[in-house]
């Protein structure tokens, strides 16, 4: 897809202030650190319209990203980061779950995971939290460029087995260093808008 105009359209933390335009929406769930926001710059092709950080947890608001005039990508939160206090991740979490329940125009959500270690039991709660409100779900592996050919099945395999993906979800391989991937992420989510 030839993104030609992507902007940031609000940072919101409830329902009142999400865009009111009627548009489709994916988003783009993972844990802090998975590279949301390194995704969405190579996906979109700028190098810093989504920021990226060194610490993680530093996304603390729904931020969407109005792409092409067309739809927009919603990027949510990291969840396991240990340095948030328990009463700013129950608020995270609910402001999550409301969005997740209740917004229409959500279309579908690419679970990101980093592709070097097996998935957490966050990422494991958050696939089977999508499954049960049967919202499409796209699994991104990233930072494949880090794992050695030989050994990326091996790493596939332990990700495909941990989430038990569903036979109508996919799997894509991806580096938003090497741009690895991104082509089949589109082709996707061109699917689900």
């Amino acid at each position: 897809m030839k993104v030609n105009q992507a902007e940031i359209v609000i940072s919101a933390v409830s329902q009142k202030q999400y865009p009111n335009e009627n548009l489709p929406e994916i988003a783009l769930a993972g844990r802090s650190n998975v590279g949301k926001s390194s995704f969405i710059n190579r996906m979109i092709q700028r190098k810093s319209l989504a920021r990226t950080s060194s610490k993680p947890g530093k996304t603390q608001t729904l931020n969407f990203y109005k792409i092409n005039d067309s739809f927009f990508f919603v990027d949510v939160p990291g969840y396991g980061y240990a340095k948030v206090s328990k009463k700013e991740r129950e608020a995270w979490g609910r402001m999550m779950e409301e969005y997740f329940q209740l917004r229409e125009t959500l279309e579908a959500t690419v679970l990101l995971t980093d592709m070097r270690h097996p998935p957490t039991e966050d990422d494991i709660i958050m696939y089977d939290f999508l499954k049960h409100f049967e919202i499409p779900v796209l699994v991104v592996a990233t930072k494949m460029d880090k794992v050695k050919k030989g050994k990326r099945d091996k790493h596939i395999k332990i990700i495909k087995e941990a989430l038990d993906i569903e036979p109508e979800d996919h799997l894509v391989t991806f580096s938003a260093e090497t741009g690895e991937g991104k082509d089949e992420a589109w082709k996707y989510i061109r699917k689900f808008l």
